[in-house]
């Protein structure tokens, strides 16, 4: 299949509210898609809504041929998706190989990814004694990244992961995403478009909780009128 995930007008809901009203798209294999759109557009339930940690009403989510709405996330997070959510969720007051090793779904995962992940994040092999709360906010995100490269992974969502970083930091994680891309398809929530734009090979714009413009971010950054329609930057 071409398409490691389909989004098919699914509609979710927080209690009693109606957040998202007809998101519909699919994720190549292999690529990075990112999902952009103003603050409160719906971006990060889209991500929840394919993890099964927003309840799902109508539509259906399609992850590599499987139905997976009406799952537990623990179910759908062991078909192979990984998730970094904003703000950095870590374990602050494990250290850096506890975090990692937490993250394990089968016993010896660590130890057969840790080269992996520490060409990554030469720095977390530097602090790999150091707890949580003793990284900086850039070591936080690497840490919170690297903890859903333990487990063997297809499909990574990572929401905001620019958030609150300095421009050097960045840079450096633009790199280390575009590496994380070679092995496993990404889907990226980043409200920086030049981050995104740097990043992504598609895209998809939500607007008030419907999918409204998809395609290839190279047209997308082409289209001025559609960024300031939609993301309010030209």
């Amino acid at each position: 299949m071409n398409n490691i995930l389909e989004v098919q007008n699914i509609h979710s809901f927080i209690n009693q509210y109606h957040i998202l009203q007809n998101v519909d798209f699919v994720v190549p294999r292999g690529s990075i898609t990112a999902l952009l759109g103003r603050n409160g557009a719906g971006k990060t339930t889209t991500l929840k809504s394919i993890l099964g940690l927003t309840s799902v009403r109508q539509g259906k989510v399609v992850f590599d041929g499987q139905e997976v709405q009406g799952m537990q996330p623990f179910e759908i997070a062991a078909l192979g998706i990984g998730f970094v959510p904003e703000h950095r969720a870590i374990f602050r007051d494990l250290s850096v190989e506890e975090n990692l090793k937490i993250a394990e779904r089968n016993k010896g995962e660590l130890d057969e990814k840790r080269e992996f992940i520490f060409n990554l994040f030469p720095d977390l092999k530097r602090f790999l004694h150091l707890r949580g709360t003793e990284l900086s906010g850039g070591q936080q995100q690497m840490l919170a990244i690297a903890r859903a490269l333990v487990a063997d992974n297809h499909l990574l969502l990572i929401d905001e992961p620019s958030e609150g970083l300095a421009p050097v930091i960045i840079e450096n994680m633009i790199d280390v995403i575009g590496q994380l891309s070679k092995q496993s398809t990404v889907i990226l929530v980043e409200q920086n478009f030049l981050v995104a734009s740097k990043l992504a090979e598609y895209f998809v714009i939500i607007e008030e909780g419907k999918s409204v413009e998809t395609g290839l971010m190279k047209d997308l950054e082409a289209d001025k009128a559609m960024i300031q329609r939609y993301l309010g930057a030209a």
